[in-house]
């Protein structure tokens, strides 16, 4: 089977797997091909055991119950940690390796962003997604319709730059015109999106935030050193990947881990969770911030204690 073919194939699986449901000629406009290809093509995924849905108004799409469609959800999109293996194992490829160059161009080739969206994102962010992406590509301001603020605790308008996404579509990356700075909003607090009829005019501010190997952002930046058992370094690789490239193996029992965090939460959380198997080293700031969770903690333990009925026999 040629190259071009398999690509034709996997867009059209992706296609059928989204949260869209498409007509035949729907799909044979959209990839430029006739009807009778289109059905050729649902043919040869029936053979290979997808169960091809049809509803009464002649939309096609596989069903979830297909053996493979788990194992084709989880590959058609990369998480950052997934993204970060297959980078590293392309990149340790020869520069010269005619290969490399070919393995990045079919990945490009095949992945369409709104195809992609569709599968990992819930349906009532869909629109505002494409809507979002859209806008990304043709370098538009929107207006973010009625943002739910976490932070500011209020719901307002917000006119934006957007200009990426996090993983999975979970958060965008602004230039915000009011406050004239980067931020991140979380694509599900969002009611609506409108794309206004003016270009980006702060493109050279586009620079996303830093976001740390707990997935946590701000613009800060913490370095920490933490010392650790074979067990809570290899708890902390598999919860969080992108830490391998931050641990240093010391000796067959310890590791250490030198890493910049956003905020001393998420390397609190997981310290706390392992507090006889790590050593805080070199770094006051996240052991004054452990000392007082800790403190916070017996606190609330006390009050508990205080206020739970006593038993009268």
């Amino acid at each position: 089977m040629d190259q071009p073919k398999v690509e034709r194939m996997l867009q059209l699986m992706m296609l059928l797997t989204s949260n869209h449901y498409y007509t035949i000629e729907d799909i044979a406009e959209k990839f430029n091909m006739s009807p009778r290809t289109i059905y050729r093509y649902l043919d040869t995924f029936r053979n290979a055991g997808f169960v091809i849905q049809k509803h009464n108004n002649n939309v096609f799409y596989i069903d979830k119950s297909s053996k493979y469609f788990k194992e084709i959800s989880e590959l058609v999109h990369f998480t950052e940690e997934e993204a970060y293996i297959l980078k590293s194992a392309i990149e340790s490829i020869d520069e010269n390796n005619l290969l490399k160059q070919n393995l990045k161009r079919k990945l490009y080739s095949v992945y369409d962003y709104k195809l992609i969206a569709d599968i990992v994102v819930k349906p009532k962010n869909r629109d505002n997604i494409h809507q979002l992406i859209d806008a990304i590509e043709q370098k538009k301001q929107v207006r973010l319709c009625d943002y739910n603020s976490a932070n500011s605790n209020s719901v307002s308008d917000r006119i934006v730059e957007p200009f990426a996404f996090t993983t999975n579509y979970i958060q965008l990356w602004c230039y915000e015109l009011e406050s004239h700075s980067v931020k991140l909003f979380k694509v599900s607090r969002i009611a609506k999106v409108e794309i206004l009829n003016q270009d980006w005019e702060c493109e050279s501010q586009h620079i996303k935030g830093f976001i740390d190997i707990f997935r946590i952002h701000s613009n800060k930046k913490y370095p920490i050193t933490i010392e650790l058992t074979v067990r809570a370094a290899n708890l902390l690789m598999e919860e969080y990947p992108l830490s391998d490239q931050y641990l240093t193996k010391i000796n067959e029992n310890k590791w250490l881990l030198r890493v910049e965090v956003s905020s001393f939460d998420g390397i609190g959380r997981f310290i706390l969770g392992l507090y006889d198997e790590i050593k805080i080293i070199d770094s006051p700031q996240l052991k004054k911030f452990i000392d007082e969770k800790i403190m916070e903690m017996r606190r609330k333990s006390m009050e508990n204690n205080r206020n739970v009925p006593s038993l009268d026999l």
